[in-house]
């Protein structure tokens, strides 16, 4: 049985929370040690108590983030079973979700900061991407595993790349018009759902 966090997993996941918030907001050079340590009502010595390095605490905000994707996709199959691919899509590219930068989903959010740093962290995210359309693929109904898995792969890099668009532009009109053509093409590309048996 768990017992409450410790005072010191508490400020750790505090540190770790703000830095998600952090990076996701202002991109990896956009923010500093300092930054993230005064947004968590932490000292910079404790932020390097806890990750140790700036690279620390990005590897750290990749993990949590996508495990929470990894947590989330079998919700939404039990949830909404053949239906959960329009409900996934929809909750993706919403507005809340599109507004919500500093909160939002890491796979949008972080790709294209990952892209550009060291390959530990591109190591991490290449295996939790991997779990994410596995689990996606298991939603899928009809076509050989490889099939289902293509499928997953091109449901996944339309939401991700739809919604940086979406967020990038600022007109709300065309930001609904990406994001229901996003949604659309998406589901299109998912196939035939089926909701996984938990």
């Amino acid at each position: 049985m768990t017992g409450a966090l410790t005072k010191k997993q508490q400020t750790r996941q505090r540190m770790l929370e703000a830095a998600g918030r952090q990076f996701k907001s202002h991109g990896y050079a956009g923010i500093g040690v300092d930054g993230i340590a005064k947004a968590a009502g932490a000292t910079s010595g404790a932020f390097y108590a806890h990750f140790g390095s700036k690279n620390g605490a990005f590897d750290a905000v990749v993990k949590a983030g996508l495990d929470a994707v990894i947590e989330g996709i079998p919700k939404f199959q039990k949830d909404y079973r053949d239906k959960w691919v329009e409900a996934f899509a929809e909750y993706y590219v919403g507005k809340p979700h599109r507004d919500d930068l500093a909160c939002g989903c890491a796979m949008a959010s972080l790709s294209p900061e990952i892209a550009r740093t060291d390959s530990q962290v591109q190591t991490i995210y290449e295996e939790k991407m991997e779990k994410i359309a596995d689990l996606v693929a298991a939603g899928l109904a009809d076509g050989t595993t490889a099939e289902r898995r293509n499928r997953a792969w091109a449901m996944l890099g339309i939401l991700i790349g739809g919604l940086t668009m979406a967020r990038a532009v600022q007109s709300r009109k065309t930001a609904e018009e990406i994001a229901a053509s996003i949604r659309m093409a998406a589901i299109h590309a998912a196939g035939p759902a089926q909701g996984t048996a938990l």
